[in-house]
């Protein structure tokens, strides 16, 4: 097959090449899928070495799993959860993951304020970026890949409860880091 009919490869037509070990498959199914799930890497995993690091692992499982890949369900969302097991697997791993508890001082009633509103995607990113890492952990999993409190207590070990907190706290400190740079954008009003 020449290159240029690899690239107009439907989606059925690259698993198939993918699961007879076709490797400019793989590569073609790394190239289409890579500049998606390598943010989702970073939002996990903070350094960007170690991002792509987990990505590639991801991807090398996902070419050893090809056979499991039963179709239902799209491509790319089955490459996700390859991607958000492995970045939490390589958490797990390097004991970097430190889950910070205090039900007693949780607020699970959060006032969000409209200032979520006019934030780009990539502000609120670096926003999520900067929340300590149980805490970034937590809020990628629920508010951004929609897992349940359940799930995330599953896949990292911990409570429901335990989940709930770290949400929690996640926002807080979104809401507070927004609302200080709003602070610092929003012009001083001088009563003369």
């Amino acid at each position: 097959m020449g290159l240029k009919l690899y690239k107009s490869l439907s989606e059925e037509s690259l698993i198939k090449a993918c699961r007879e070990q076709d490797q400019r498959a793989q590569r073609l199914l790394y190239e289409r899928f890579a500049p998606v799930m390598y943010p989702l890497c970073l939002r996990y995993v903070k350094e960007v070495s170690e991002a792509e690091d987990v990505m590639i692992t991801g991807f090398m499982k996902a070419f050893d799993k090809i056979d499991t890949f039963s179709g239902k369900g799209s491509l790319a969302g089955w490459l996700r959860k390859i991607m958000i097991n492995q970045a939490l697997g390589h958490l797990r791993k390097n004991k970097t993951m430190y889950l910070e508890v205090d039900l007693d001082s949780a607020d699970y009633r959060l006032n969000i304020s409209q200032s979520y509103d006019h934030l780009e995607a990539a502000d609120m990113m670096k926003l999520v970026q900067a929340l300590p890492l149980g805490y970034r952990t937590v809020f990628n999993l629920y508010a951004i890949e929609g897992y349940s409190h359940k799930e995330i207590g599953e896949l990292l070990g911990i409570s429901e409860s335990t989940s709930k907190s770290q949400l929690s706290r996640a926002r807080g400190l979104l809401q507070k880091q927004i609302m200080k740079d709003e602070e610092s954008i929003t012009p001083k009003v001088r009563k003369t």
